[in-house]
């Protein structure tokens, strides 16, 4: 059984075929990574899956249910969660707050103007155990906005993780990051992945990121699936070659 199948999905703007006819199925606990040239409709693609846009045709199934016609926020509801190319987080409040809102939501909490003991207790804890698995605890009261963009970034994730998704999906999770940076957001999505036996999808420009972490990889190219296989296939190639990786591929 497949968590997630995008099946022959398309999206036009006016005449602009963004997305053509692509399809993907991903299994419970599988990692696997999007990549393709800019324009190739990565973060379109995305934005279907995750609800952001209804798409032009084919449709999206989770958990075998149809969540085509289904709005982003109610995506997260059955499971799914996202962060963005351009990290999503509040700046001015720190890591300890910013991870208590989702996790607050997650709990059926979110308009609540009142917390007994035990249950701000329990949401005090998952906050702990979250801060923990990221690496943050030490960062815990900082301002967001005064941290590095790693450390927001890993702040983001950990934030879509509170909400207990089953599916995660990170858009370029790396983006803007020195090679120190690079490396500890890589493990971290790896422990999520492996620990947590999390399935993730992620649209990723870092080649090394890539075959690092996936199981699988699809590549776009102008909107269309030029290749699908394991690193190993996709790294030997030579259409990939040409269209995306070039000598990043040797």
């Amino acid at each position: 059984m497949n968590l997630l199948e995008v099946r022959n999905i398309s999206k036009t703007f006016g005449k602009l075929v963004a997305v053509s006819d692509v399809s993907l199925a991903v299994k419970p606990g599988e990692l696997r990574a999007i990549i393709g040239p800019n324009g190739a409709g990565k973060t379109t693609f995305f934005n279907m899956i995750s609800g952001f846009l209804r798409p032009t045709g084919g449709s999206v199934v989770f958990d075998e249910k149809d969540v085509t016609a289904l709005p982003a926020h109610e995506r997260v509801t059955i499971g799914m969660a996202r962060t963005f190319q351009i990290t999503e987080i509040f700046p001015e409040l720190t890591v300890r707050e910013n991870l208590r809102i989702p996790v607050e939501v997650a709990a059926g909490y979110r308009l609540s103007p009142w917390l007994s003991k035990d249950t701000d207790g329990e949401i005090r804890a998952s906050v702990a155990h979250l801060l923990q698995m990221s690496g943050l605890t030490e960062k815990a009261d900082r301002l967001v906005g005064e941290l590095s963009h790693g450390d927001q970034r890993a702040t983001e994730i950990m934030m879509a993780l509170a909400l207990k998704p089953r599916l995660l999906l990170l858009d370029e999770p790396t983006a803007g990051m020195g090679d120190q940076e690079t490396y500890d957001i890589t493990q971290l999505i790896r422990r999520l992945h492996k620990d947590q036996n999390l399935t993730i999808v992620l649209i990723e420009h870092d080649m090394r990121v890539v075959f690092h972490l996936a199981d699988r990889i699809m590549v776009l190219a102008e909107g269309k699936m030029l290749a699908e296989g394991t690193p190993k296939e996709i790294a030997a190639n030579e259409a990939v070659q040409a269209a995306y990786l070039g000598k990043a591929a040797a």
